[in-house]
């Protein structure tokens, strides 16, 4: 399906799950058929070597495949907007070159991570990695990067970084897209967070980068495309019925969450890297029931 928007940042972008075979080997073959999935139900594009990715315990080698396997398997007008995040500027900017080099159409960057810098430290960071020359989604996740990209900061950062053309907001404030809308009115806000998306469109949004549609693409694109012409009479049941399995996008567990749920659903989720282990049986019995009362929701 092509791109909601003129836009590679805008419609669904899915940060897709990292395909583990039972010896922790990843299944590129899986992964690309995933892509070609995502794109023929109803999303506009992926984002491998996000968080939920499980970038952090890729090797070097695996994490330039994902993005080569993205770009192949994308069908023309899907756009793959791979995840650069990294300790450094050094690092994230390598990530960007590689991403460029394979024909990606922008890139999600997080500020630096190694500690908590402070404001001119993020904003020094997101310049250097705007010489590539490619368009970067700010990544604000306060809760991982122990940086918070404040409504404030981020207008600094529209003022001072031409290349940042947007911002995926996971800080869970849902008063937060007014503040950006005044304090950076040329950066796009890109919903962060499954169980924040009813809320955030009655704002005006110009995408998702969203976790469940891995699992639930025809699904997840019918909320978002009736939450964004307005129609809420439509959209607000759906997100009722899908919004206790949305929540586990914005809880420390989401992977795990989101890959079980993908298995329930006839999706490869498979395991996940250390440090992450798999759910104890309460939450895995949760999700199931979560899961049943979204199927029988949608008649699947």
């Amino acid at each position: 399906m092509t791109n909601s928007g003129n836009n590679p940042w805008n419609g669904i972008l899915t940060a897709t799950a990292t395909p583990f075979k039972s010896d922790l080997s990843i299944d590129y073959d899986k992964y690309a058929e995933h892509v070609q999935w995502l794109a023929a139900n109803g999303t506009h594009g992926v984002i491998p070597n996000g968080s939920l990715g499980e970038y952090q315990v890729l090797t070097a080698e695996e994490r330039a495949r994902m993005v080569e396997v993205a770009v192949a398997a994308a069908p023309k007008g899907f756009h793959v907007v791979p995840g650069v995040g990294a300790y450094g500027a050094g690092e994230s900017v390598r990530w960007t070159e590689q991403a460029a080099e394979n024909g990606a159409a922008a890139v999600m960057l997080l500020p630096p991570n190694a500690y908590r810098a402070n404001d001119d430290e993020v904003v020094a960071h997101y310049k250097e990695v705007a010489k590539v020359g490619i368009p970067i989604i700010a990544y604000n996740n306060p809760f991982d990067t122990k940086v918070d990209l404040t409504p404030a900061l981020v207008g600094r950062i529209a003022n001072e970084v031409p290349g940042v053309v947007a911002i995926k907001e996971f800080s869970g404030d849902v008063r937060r897209i007014w503040q950006i809308k005044k304090s950076a009115p040329r950066i796009d806000v890109i919903v962060g967070a499954d169980d924040v998306l009813l809320e955030l469109s009655t704002a005006g949004i110009s995408g998702w980068i969203a976790g469940f549609p891995n699992a639930l693409p025809a699904e997840s694109a019918a909320l978002y495309n009736a939450a964004i012409a307005g129609d809420y009479k439509t959209a607000a049941p759906m997100y009722a019925a899908l919004h206790d399995l949305f929540h586990w996008d914005s809880q420390k567990e989401f992977i795990q969450a989101i890959k079980l749920a993908m298995d329930l659903l006839g999706r490869y989720g498979g395991p996940t890297r250390l440090p992450r282990l798999p759910l104890p049986a309460a939450d895995q019995e949760k999700i199931k029931r979560e899961v049943a009362a979204v199927k029988e929701y949608f008649g699947k």
